[in-house]
């Protein structure tokens, strides 16, 4: 770091407003390209209505966070995202949000489409709304180049997206990706917060991801309110959350082994998947763990006789998982397709700032279980999943493993909850500590989620802040389509499967 340090803090940790160091724009710009060039990473850049940036650059190995802040004076600065890329998202985010524009931008354009800015003849000037999609793409010219649209209405019953590639034949150039669709207004309903709904909200920002956005509120909510939750209900909370990653890595190896066309796997795991969602039903009654968490605790908590009934239920699923799975590395043909398809380069990777499976496929050893324990995993850590070929087969791979990890997890948990009482549950209202600022973080199944919140003088919801896995990772998927084969799309976007509507918020 430069000699002007941000802030240290711990993840689900409050500070209070005037501990978080406010520099002026140089110093603060400086720090952040200083610190990324050394390794560490841009986890979340936004602001607020009074012109503040706010910034939290991620140490991975050596755990820590670092927060800072600036002031701008006018609603412009010099973009970030010509030397760190890992800007290029958030900065377009900030001119739709607050009407700050980053100048000299490389790839300045709407984000989520509520919004546009043209370049008038003295100033930026907003133009108000407009129809998503409806923007000026990127284009290839030469001959023989051709351009394919897809979406964003699909064949199949899925989200809406806009992916538009540059052919020269069947070899793809470039593909831009167009989201925005469905923006549903969250981060805005969060504000003046926390309200009856405001945990409804956060369960819903990606409806596979309920338990992932979910703690990350709560520990949010905990943190600012100093409260620490029992660790019998942390070996809960993380019960679910693994069951929660199981239940989708199943179900994406089952997609992709269809995508190759190896239906064993493929019919298997359709079926076990929903195995893992019953068990997380057993759990709390929802399949998709809605209701199970609440801020102090859980508000349904596991039974030991119910811990005992899901140990000898998790045997049988997991004979079934590995049976179906060990299929799939078994078929030459499956992973020659695997791993001619989707490289990623881990240069690349890194620059852009990829998290959770397409980063560990790269080789990069992210994971905030263990570089930002939460819950119960500072202290039962759990293995982590890596490869080093940015593929397909790569991306699959880490999937096995993280299903291997999170099944030794789950089996030491249900056996130490079988013999353990319940917790009480938390009641009453918390107070949250006025003019804060916190950060939590959770290792979501796709990766590294991010909840920010800044309290006002009566520890109500001033800014809150939601960075799912996928804003990182799209990027990701338009880096793994180039020079590729465009009949290779449906493979490579399976493997990455990422959320629309966790983008959109």
């Amino acid at each position: 770091m430069s000699d002007i340090q941000f802030a240290p803090c711990r993840n689900g940790r409050a500070l209070l407003m005037k501990d978080v160091p406010e520099l002026l724009f140089p110093e603060f710009q400086d720090e952040i390209l200083q610190a990324v060039n050394s390794g560490k990473r841009l986890a979340c850049l936004c602001a607020d209505a009074e012109l503040r940036l706010f910034a939290v650059l991620a140490d991975d190995p050596a755990g820590a966070l670092w927060i800072g802040r600036t002031r701008l004076d006018h609603p412009h600065y010099p973009s970030l995202t010509p030397h760190c890329p890992q800007a290029h998202l958030f900065e377009r985010e900030l001119a739709e949000q607050f009407g700050i524009v980053p100048e000299k931008h490389p790839w300045f354009k709407p984000v989520r489409y509520h919004a546009s800015w043209v370049e008038g003849r003295d100033a930026w000037q907003r133009t108000g709304p407009i129809e998503p999609g409806v923007t000026d793409f990127f284009r290839v010219e030469g001959e023989e180049v051709h351009e394919v649209a897809v979406g964003p209405v699909h064949a199949g019953v899925i989200e809406p997206g806009h992916f538009r590639f540059q052919c020269h034949g069947e070899t793809v150039f470039h593909l831009e990706i167009a989201l925005g669709y469905q923006h549903r207004g969250i981060e805005r309903a969060m504000l003046g917060g926390p309200h009856p709904l405001s945990l409804k909200f956060a369960e819903t920002v990606a409806g596979d991801t309920t338990l992932g956005h979910g703690w990350a509120y709560c520990q949010l909510l905990e943190g600012l309110a100093g409260i620490e939750v029992p660790p019998r209900s942390q070996w809960v909370r993380g019960i679910a959350l693994e069951l929660e990653r199981c239940a989708n890595h199943t179900g994406d190896l089952g997609a992709l082994a269809g995508d190759a066309g190896f239906l064993p796997t493929a019919s298997f795991c359709g079926r076990i998947r929903g195995d893992w969602l019953n068990l997380t039903a057993e759990l709390c009654g929802s399949r998709l763990g809605r209701d199970l968490l609440r801020p102090g605790g859980l508000r349904v908590d596991l039974e030991p006789e119910v811990a005992k009934m899901l140990t000898s239920r998790l045997a049988q699923i997991w004979g079934d998982t590995q049976n179906a799975i060990e299929l799939l590395w078994g078929a030459a043909s499956v992973l020659n397709r695997f791993e001619a398809a989707g490289f990623v380069d881990p240069i690349q990777a890194r620059e852009v700032g990829l998290v959770g499976v397409p980063a560990r496929a790269c080789g990069i050893e992210q994971d905030v279980r263990k570089d930002h324990p939460f819950g119960p995993y500072a202290e039962h850590p759990v293995a982590l999943g890596l490869a080093q070929s940015g593929n397909v087969h790569s991306r699959a791979w880490v999937r096995w493993r993280e299903l291997q990890a999170s099944h030794a997890f789950l089996a030491e948990a249900f056996e130490a909850l079988a013999d353990s009482a319940t917790d009480p549950k938390p009641t009453g209202t918390m107070a949250l500590a006025p003019e804060s600022l916190c950060v939590s973080l959770t290792e979501g199944w796709r990766g590294e989620i991010l909840h920010l919140a800044v309290t006002d003088a009566s520890g109500r919801f001033a800014r809150y802040k939601i960075v799912d896995p996928s804003f990182h990772n799209w990027f990701g998927l338009a880096l793994a389509l180039r020079g590729e084969q465009i009949s290779d799309f449906p493979l490579c976007n399976k493997s990455f499967n990422l959320s629309y509507c966790g983008h959109d918020l």
